[in-house]
């Protein structure tokens, strides 16, 4: 897991692009990419062979990201669809398609280190009391399905899409930070921050990575 007292760079969504996630891969700092790191961008199995160095050189956490959950379901042979998921498949090679799965359904839906959280979607505070859960046989439970999807409304979007709220934020606990990527809500090209009533803050670091934007993270020393 995290290194106690690391020095962290803390990525964004990759969505397959490679080349920026090894600009953010080249450094000493302890590397926590949030998720998502398949689909979309132009070199899936590129970003998937940086994180497999970095986690097997103990230098980086992977989180659990929706589309990299659909990716594992896809690749154990569960009926999943999609365009982006599709195209991924065509181009993984058949010697990665086991070490991606099994990397895949070992990653973390959650991780804490002191009054630092990281998630993909969306933080509840029943993560605080629970830890993150083995990868399920079938469909993600609501712990599961809050930290993959975040929150939704019920309703879809003029794009076909679920429409997704930030209310969550709100439940962030005075103190704490939450680290999370899944919703693009940046509207200048750098990661948004929201700070709760309660004081809980929450940094969203997807910035369009592999989809027409580009890869964001920031850096946190220790206090």
């Amino acid at each position: 897991m995290i290194p106690p007292g690391a020095r962290l760079r803390v990525v964004g969504d990759v969505h397959g692009d490679s080349r920026a996630f090894a600009a953010a891969a080249e450094t000493d700092r302890f590397v926590i990419q949030l998720g998502d790191l398949v689909d979309d961008g132009p070199d899936t199995p590129g970003a998937l062979h940086i994180m497999f160095r970095l986690l097997e050189e103990k230098r980086g956490l992977f989180i659990l990201g929706n589309h990299d959950f659909k990716l594992a379901r896809a690749l154990r042979g569960d009926n999943v669809r999609g365009a982006p998921l599709a195209r991924t498949l065509v181009e993984l090679p058949l010697h990665l398609r086991e070490r991606t799965r099994e990397t895949i359904m070992a990653a973390p839906a959650w991780a804490q280190i002191g009054e630092m959280f990281f998630v993909h979607g969306a933080f509840h505070p029943g993560m605080l009391v629970e830890a993150p859960p083995p990868f399920p046989p079938g469909r993600a439970g609501p712990l599961l399905s809050r930290a993959l999807y975040g929150q939704t409304s019920g309703r879809v979007t003029g794009s076909g899409k679920p429409e997704r709220l930030l209310r969550w934020v709100e439940d962030i606990p005075a103190g704490l930070t939450v680290y999370a990527g899944h919703d693009q809500r940046s509207t200048d090209g750098r990661p948004y921050v929201r700070t709760a009533r309660s004081g809980g803050t929450a940094v969203f670091l997807d910035t369009g990575a592999g989809k027409g934007g580009h890869l964001s993270w920031v850096d946190i020393d220790p206090l």
